[in-house]
């Protein structure tokens, strides 16, 4: 090879270098194993943790406790399989999902595959947290000062955006890996308010455990409705790559065994969060609860109110969560396809643009969580459930009728039953309430 061209080929890798030195999820790799453990916790622990005992009320004991842990264990597998493959290539990293995919699938199939999953989930999220953070810290004011005059819920909103303008400036997940701590810090305490004030109150004396619709369609569509609740509140995995991106890695250290540790951690504290909710809840409500347990519980009026403010909180980091992949893919298509300059007043105004977006929307369809729950059916599913299972198959090939390979088909079969079903479910609840969604409310 020529010089000339050596030293341009030396030189464009450098460029390239200074790039990934620059994004978002590849500029730093110092994480210790517990900033994993925060992000999971984070990302995967949504204030749909509170609608689980509602949830439990649409599906019975049987089934609701059935779908609970099945999901905790198939999601904790899938998990598993993503932190495996981060490193399947010797020497490479993939440390973004769509990576994971164009190496599976091909560069452009890959990309189709993952990306619009993955963006669907990412920028649904980042939506709905907008809307809950806001509806939030309406809640906490209503309830800290019943006399007050109201505010609308598009200004809790603009108020609620406006953090996530200086936060999002942030660069990376190792910046706010303090954000992270504090938001898996209160999604335990708000959960733990939940199921502790329920158990507090103690059992009703007219509890009814039988189902609310009256007409077998009706209690079956509440059915696949509230399955989907259920397994997507396990839905942690489009951001698992990027997480582990972050460890250092070397052939003797490589970044799997503390990912693993953090994903073992966060797993646990899911289940604490988890399962007393959505039992204790149910046990103590039956059919009467609300899909927010925290409007059945009313009182005492100072601990709801700080509930609230622990929601807030948390979604605050979760919202960062799931915007950095995002940053990561706009920053990543601006500087390497348009060509413009990576710094501060790109990273400004595009990440600026992307939260004024999620809360303009926020603002105009509020009712947005309700859509969640048919669209999320589509990507939820596939991107947490089955398709880290048709990588694994794809990538790593185990043996026709092991336990690998039926334990696989069987996580890909489920997935795609929730896949077809949850949205039945979630369409029928948009069509029920299209008549109590308001715009610009």
């Amino acid at each position: 090879m020529a010089p000339s061209t050596m030293s341009s080929t030396t030189e464009k890798e450098q460029q390239e270098q200074a790039i990934d030195d620059w994004l978002p999820i590849t500029s730093s790799r110092n994480a210790k194993w517990w900033y994993s453990a925060f992000h999971n916790v984070t990302a995967m622990v949504g204030a749909g943790v509170l609608s689980l005992p509602y949830a439990m009320s649409e599906l019975g004991w049987g089934p609701g406790v059935a779908a609970m842990l099945l999901s905790w264990v198939i999601t904790l597998y899938t998990l598993w399989q993503m932190v495996e493959m981060h490193e399947c290539v010797p020497g490479k990293r993939f440390d973004r999902y769509h990576e994971l995919g164009q190496h599976a699938f091909g560069d452009k199939l890959g990309l189709w595959i993952v990306v619009p999953q993955q963006l669907i989930v990412e920028v649904g999220v980042c939506i709905v947290y907008m809307v809950t953070g806001g509806k939030s810290f309406e809640k906490c004011y209503t309830v800290a000062c019943p006399d007050c005059k109201p505010l609308r819920t598009s200004s809790w909103i603009m108020i609620f955006a406006a953090i996530h303008l200086l936060l999002s400036q942030l660069p990376n997940f190792n910046s706010i890996t303090l954000v992270s701590l504090a938001a898996a810090v209160m999604s335990l305490s708000y959960s733990t308010i939940a199921w502790a004030a329920s158990a507090h109150k103690g059992r009703q004396p007219d509890v009814d455990y039988s189902k609310t619709a009256s007409t077998a369609t009706g209690q079956t569509f509440n059915f696949l409705s509230a399955l989907g609740d259920v397994a997507f509140a396990y839905a942690g995995h489009n951001v698992v790559l990027e997480i582990q991106a972050t460890i250092p890695s070397t052939p003797d250290k490589p970044s799997k065994k503390p990912m693993w540790q953090g994903v073992i951690l966060a797993y646990l504290v899911v289940a604490i969060c988890y399962l007393p909710v959505a039992f204790v809840g149910y046990y103590v409500f039956g059919n009467a609860v609300d899909d927010n347990i925290l409007i059945t519980l009313e009182k005492p009026r100072w601990l709801i109110a700080m509930a609230n403010i622990f929601v807030v909180v948390h979604v605050i980091g979760s919202y960062q969560i799931y915007a950095m992949p995002v940053f990561d893919m706009l920053e990543t298509f601006l500087v390497k396809k348009l060509r413009f300059r990576p710094g501060l007043p790109l990273r400004l105004i595009a990440r600026s643009l992307y939260v004024v977006f999620t809360a303009l929307v926020g603002i105009a369809v509020p009712f947005f969580g309700g859509l969640l729950g048919f669209f999320g059916g589509f990507a939820f599913a596939p991107t947490t459930y089955y398709l880290p299972c048709i990588l694994w198959l794809k990538i790593k090939k185990p043996k026709t009728f092991s336990f690998s390979w039926f334990a696989n088909w069987f996580c890909i079969i489920i997935g795609v039953l929730l896949t077809v079903f949850a949205p039945i479910g979630g369409l029928r609840s948009i069509i029920v309430n299209a008549s109590t969604y308001k715009f610009f409310s």
